[in-house]
């Protein structure tokens, strides 16, 4: 028993190791840098130690507008992508001659770049000198009158980055929906039948419980990839997102760090502990929901 004690720890010895310098010890070490005010990163000096870091950031106009940005970005696209996978994934388990083709059509779109889906995303919506874009057709077709999606006001540019995050995000979950589906015994489908219950009941009491598992595994990779967000802003507005309105918290960190407002790595280190507690918060908030939802 000792024996194959001292070779779990051997095998699992060089995960630890990487965890160890390549998570944990950088986490340490930004939460350091957040107390550290003034810092600079060139004479690796700082003239105090302090919370005046965290201050500066949770009144920093811009970091809220990120918050702002960012907290609509989850609370819109994680619900959102995640049913519209559920119908699309329900619709492709029951035409099964055809399940594994539409898979992977509707998987296409995660293989693409970002960055590439984003530049097809603006022509879709941005408005140039030449055209209105091809959604603005279809709104003026309509009888509607166009909209500026892209440099326009909040509310439509918005819009198009939440459209973006659940286009982009929506293919992995159909794959991992359609499989969690497929793994479902048809023994409790057949049972539910000869007792006569009806399609929504048999979808409420045995598909959903045996698929909870995998819904709140999406659940909470979509939180936190939403939390994450700033890609998806850069390929549609480019990289100077405060001026857009756009930014994200990920952005926040980014531009403190390396962009026009950058130079400031306490500041940065800030707003990224406050996001790995935002993150953390919710992810325990999700934990516990689950206990009293997911069935194993």
């Amino acid at each position: 028993m000792e024996n194959n004690s001292r070779k779990a720890w051997l095998y699992l010895a060089p995960a630890i190791l990487f965890l160890g310098i390549f998570m944990v010890y950088p986490l340490i070490d930004v939460f350091i840098y957040s107390f550290e005010e003034g810092y600079n990163s060139a004479s690796q000096t700082f003239f105090g130690v302090g919370g005046y870091n965290y201050s500066y950031v949770l009144h920093d106009p811009y970091f809220l507008q990120a918050v702002k940005n960012t907290f609509i970005l989850v609370i819109i696209t994680v619900p959102l992508s995640t049913g519209i996978a559920l119908l699309i994934s329900l619709g492709l388990n029951a035409i099964k001659p055809l399940r594994n083709f539409f898979q992977t059509v509707y998987f296409l779109p995660y293989v693409t770049n970002t960055l590439a889906v984003g530049l097809v995303f603006m022509i879709l919506f941005k408005k140039t000198a030449y055209s209105d874009g091809l959604v603005n057709l279809f709104i003026s077709f309509f009888g509607g009158g166009t909209v500026d999606f892209i440099d326009g006001p909040y509310w439509a540019k918005m819009f198009v980055l939440c459209f973006y995050t659940v286009w982009v995000v929506m293919p992995f979950k159909i794959l991992i929906l359609t499989s969690a589906l497929a793994s479902v015994k048809e023994d409790y489908y057949n049972a539910a039948r000869i007792d006569g219950t009806s399609r929504f009941r048999i979808f409420y009491k045995i598909t959903l419980p045996m698929i909870s598992p995998m819904i709140f595994y999406l659940v909470i990779t979509g939180f936190i990839g939403a939390f994450k967000a700033y890609s998806d802003a850069v390929a549609l507005f480019g990289t100077d997102l405060n001026a857009a309105g756009m930014n994200t918290i990920v952005g926040y960190v980014y531009d403190m760090l390396y962009g026009d407002s950058g130079g400031y790595p306490s500041y940065a280190s800030a707003a990224a502990i406050i996001l790995f507690a935002i993150v953390l918060t919710i992810t325990c908030i999700n934990l516990i929901i689950s206990k009293k939802h997911v069935h194993y």
